[in-house]
């Protein structure tokens, strides 16, 4: 199994852990501060809750975490080392001397930093070309930005295995072609940051304003679309020229203050940290961590159902789902996370996703006997006549799920499912279906394509001998 060694295990450093141990690194982490191994813990504890919902399939097996008391014990086999020390350079240099002094020469060791170049971090380092940046956002277990800084003495090799292995944690690595202070997306930061804190300084808007101005406006476009994108619309048919053609002249207007810098007087820091405090001083860290991160998961996930922006990116990491190896028992056809946006007032899965869960698992199968997108299109497929769901157990957010899948009847037009839902053995719900083959273009039933009809019947065949499943053929309350 691969090994990540995280160096310095602060806010930064504990998503990255969380981020690769729940992608089934095995993790090794190095950080002398004594409380380090209970602020990770609670980090992971958010990443466990949260990062696992944005897959509709089963993630890789959690890897293994351990703490090290040595730096060279941490790094020494590692094939990704990830730095996020103080933003000190002497100690990053120091750091990576101890890094490469024990560490495999072909690991590549990406840096948290939010402002060094690479060639800064790369100064009297062993091997330069070793040390990119990687600079992540927060929370690094659930955004997928990574912006990839490389230097001139960086190898396209080391790129590319930075770029491999980024990708195979589910992020997305924003190659940055030209070394540059803050790289990109911190400089947006920068940019609206030094504006918010002249708006306070002058008394025009509070904390809350001006977040209230972000987050009900442009931050809800920025985040699906971006910057140009965006703009693009605001041209209308005319597009992008147009745009810049009608609003290019403001860029003359004095509306900005951004060369400018307001001092962070005591006064201005007393005047934004009360401000902030009237805020959002009712909720803890880990509370507004927590509603982050509901958030955040509630946005993504819509984005993925539209195959959009940072939901594009989770539906093209989806892992494959295995074919069976036999049918002669209930086939698992389900294998996920409990979503965060799956649960209700009452703290565990709501009703509805009960029925989501067992469709997808009926979806599933239609794909297995070989109605899949390709046939549906075509023109055949199966309509849902009857359901019936029986609620046994509750399950919460988080919670890893499994549904096995068996065929009662599968002949002529009828496919005949009974489904179970699992928490590990704990039986959670049950699903009973009948569906009905018909014809896209007529709406009726139709007889099922012959490869179609014979998979269906060689699985009913196979689970023949098995027992009626307790709970089949059972209406509401009998028992």
């Amino acid at each position: 199994m691969s090994i990540a060694a995280i160096i310095g295990g602060g806010v930064i450093g504990g998503g990255w852990a969380a981020r690769f141990l729940l992608m089934g690194w095995n993790v090794r982490v190095f950080d002398p501060d004594p409380e380090a191994e209970r602020k990770i813990s609670e980090v992971l504890a958010n990443a466990r809750r949260s990062l696992p919902g944005l897959s509709d399939r089963a993630m890789p097996a959690e890897g293994a975490l351990s703490f090290h008391s040595e730096l060279e014990e941490a790094v020494k086999g590692a094939s990704w080392i990830q730095e996020s020390v103080p933003e000190r350079l002497e100690l990053k240099h120091k750091v990576y001397a101890g890094i490469q002094a024990a560490c495999d020469a072909e690991a590549v060791i990406g840096s948290s930093t939010s402002g060094f170049k690479p060639s800064e971090l790369q100064d009297e380092a062993m091997r330069p070309g070793q040390i990119v940046v990687a600079h992540p956002f927060n929370p690094v277990y659930l955004l997928p930005l990574v912006e990839l800084v490389p230097s001139d003495q960086s190898s396209q090799d080391v790129v590319e295995r930075a770029k491999g292995t980024l990708k195979a944690i589910g992020m997305y690595p924003l190659h940055v072609r030209k070394e540059i202070d803050a790289h990109i997306a911190d400089r947006f930061l920068e940019a609206v940051w030094r504006e918010a804190l002249w708006l306070i300084k002058d008394g025009i808007a509070t904390t809350e304003e001006i977040d209230n101005a972000i987050r009900y406006g442009f931050g809800l476009r920025w985040g699906q679309m971006g910057l140009f994108e965006t703009y693009r619309i605001a041209g209308g048919e005319a597009g992008m020229a147009h745009f810049i053609e009608q609003f290019g002249p403001c860029l003359a207007w004095p509306w900005t203050k951004l060369m400018d810098v307001p001092e962070l007087t005591d006064e201005l820091v007393q005047k934004i940290a009360s401000q902030s405090d009237a805020q959002s001083g009712a909720h803890s860290i880990r509370d507004l961590e927590r509603i982050r991160d509901n958030n955040l998961i509630a946005m993504m996930r819509a984005l993925k159902a539209q195959d959009w922006g940072a939901g594009a990116l989770l539906n093209a990491s989806e892992p494959e789902q295995a074919e069976p190896s036999e049918y002669a028992s209930p086939i698992r056809t389900v294998a996920r996370a409990v979503p965060l946006d799956w649960t209700d007032y009452n703290g565990h899965m709501n009703e509805a996703r009960y029925l989501q869960a067992f469709g997808d698992a009926t979806d599933r199968f239609m794909e297995i006997v070989g109605c899949d997108a390709d046939y549906i299109a075509s023109g055949g497929s199966y309509f849902t006549a009857e359901t019936h769901i029986r609620h046994l157990d509750e399950v919460h957010a988080g919670a890893k799920i499994t549904v096995e899948t068996q065929v009662l009847l599968g002949e002529g037009k009828k496919m005949h499912l009974f489904h179970r839902m699992f928490e590990g053995d704990r039986l959670l719900a049950t699903g009973e279906h009948m569906l009905i083959h018909v014809s896209l273009e007529t709406r009726k039933a139709s007889v099922p394509a012959d490869h179609i009809a014979q998979k269906l019947e060689a699985i009913a065949k196979a689970q023949s001998n098995l027992d009626i499943p307790e709970g089949a053929g059972a209406g509401i309350g009998k028992r």
